[in-house]
């Protein structure tokens, strides 16, 4: 394929790589930043999160999954478990372990979190980007959900 004379050449591969993860990156800390004052920690939303979408889960199940060690999600969980967000109960598999499952007063509070991110990015769409960047953007949408393989 041949370039138009004056047009730029298509970027890399490398180069859309970097800049995307770039972009999604300082996206996410805005995004985590928007819901600072709910006293949670990223960690502590995230084992919210992964509670309320997969289950009950194990300590240990739950430091793997998150990339800590077992005595960290045991902070983690003793914070959530004084704030009533989590509950313990006996593992129905083995007794002498217990599973973490999310309260409901945890799916209100996530549901809070997600919502502040929601609105903070909708809010900051309509204030920046007119009908053709939006529809560029959810365009853009489309194909980061197609790398990701969503």
């Amino acid at each position: 394929m041949t370039q138009a004379s004056g047009a730029a050449p298509d970027p890399s591969a490398d180069e859309v790589a970097n800049q995307l993860a770039s972009v999604v990156g300082r996206l996410l800390r805005r995004l985590r930043s928007t819901s600072s004052e709910s006293l949670l920690t990223p960690t502590q939303r995230s084992v919210l999160a992964r509670l309320d979408d997969g289950g009950a889960a194990t300590t240990a199940d739950l430091a793997r999954a998150e990339f800590v060690r077992p005595q960290s999600m045991r902070l983690t969980l003793g914070s959530l478990e004084a704030q009533g967000l989590v509950e313990r109960a006996p593992d129905p598999a083995d007794g002498r372990k217990s599973v973490m499952s999310i309260t409901d007063a945890g799916r209100a509070t996530l549901a809070e979190v997600r919502a502040a991110k929601r609105n903070w990015l909708a809010e900051t769409v309509a204030a920046e980007l007119d009908g053709h960047e939006r529809r560029t953007v959810a365009e853009a949408v489309a194909l980061i959900e197609r790398l990701v393989g969503s």
